[in-house]
């Protein structure tokens, strides 16, 4: 029983920390100079993200987002971009779409999961 309610209070506060982040995204916003840009749609949904990423030295120096979307691709942009933020861009390239829907820490139904997805497509295009 007290295992339960434990995982509850954990549950809750990561809920809560979702709804946080969707209201409040990290990363949000537009770069004055970007050196890399592309932009994600989801069709099935709507959703639309675009990424601007700032290069120096072969590494994320600043990353933004901007766009629309549900609470699932919001979140996955903010939490992805704070993830790659500062990272070698050879590392970033050879991240995986597991490694970002590890960063929810949710299970997702396959058309969710390309909402999650959206700023990593977009990530992907703008160092291609």
């Amino acid at each position: 029983m007290e295992k339960e309610k434990h995982s509850s209070l954990t549950d809750d506060m990561y809920k809560e920390h979702i709804l946080e982040l969707y209201k409040s995204p990290s990363n949000f916003g537009v770069l004055s100079s970007p050196t890399h840009e592309k932009t994600a749609y989801n069709s099935v949904c709507g959703d639309e993200i675009n990424v601007q990423i700032l290069i120096k030295d072969d590494k994320i120096k600043d990353i933004k987002f901007s766009g629309s979307g549900c609470v699932i691709s919001m979140v996955a942009s903010s939490m992805l971009t704070d993830k790659i933020k500062g990272a070698k861009i050879s590392d970033v390239k050879k991240m995986k779409p597991e490694q970002v829907l590890d960063l929810l820490k949710m299970k997702l139904n396959p058309a969710r999961i390309k909402c999650a997805l959206l700023a990593f497509e977009a990530v992907k295009g703008a160092l291609r």
